[in-house]
């Protein structure tokens, strides 16, 4: 008959307890991994470009991840109205890199067509601040998983003109 020694019961009492602290620590871990969307606001638009066919115009969004950790974009989708009429479609497939708790600042290119937008037209010519719809989603790598996020945003926005 094989007998317990104190030493023996000890050393198996010691590795269950750390056990139990390494699997606490591990759930605590989880449950303060949790995932809060991003927060996307429209800056500004630069118009870079314009021709007679339509031109080209840069997003400057502001991205807040209030996340403890880092997200990675791997793709964004927008779609942007100005005074009511579509103005165009843009699609970034390059990497984000969104700081956590920190505001990020991400530049998406739109190019666009002066055909069916006369008052968002006349908004980029003649106005120093245009209103603005924005709808789109970008996904995010997280420790999580890939998230899809959705993005929607609608106000007024400064129009930084091509020539002053």
């Amino acid at each position: 008959m094989v007998g317990t020694t104190k030493a023996g019961s000890k050393s198996v009492r010691l590795t269950r307890l750390l056990l139990l602290v390494v699997l606490g620590a591990s759930c605590a871990t989880l449950r303060a991994l949790h995932f809060e969307e991003p927060q996307v606001e429209l800056q500004e638009i630069n118009i870079t470009g314009i021709s007679l066919s339509g031109g080209t115009m840069d997003l400057i969004l502001d991205v807040f991840n209030p996340n403890d950790y880092r997200l990675r974009g791997t793709r964004l989708e927008v779609g942007i109205d100005l005074e009511n009429t579509h103005f165009g479609d843009a699609l970034l497939e390059r990497p984000l890199d969104l700081s956590p708790l920190n505001h990020n600042r991400v530049v998406v290119p739109v190019r666009f067509e002066w055909a069916g937008l006369s008052a968002g037209a006349r908004a980029l010519v003649t106005k120093q601040a245009v209103r603005y719809g924005l709808t789109g989603a970008v996904i995010v790598d997280t420790p999580l998983g890939d998230r899809r996020v959705t993005l929607r945003g609608s106000g007024d926005v400064p129009l930084k003109r091509l020539l002053p």
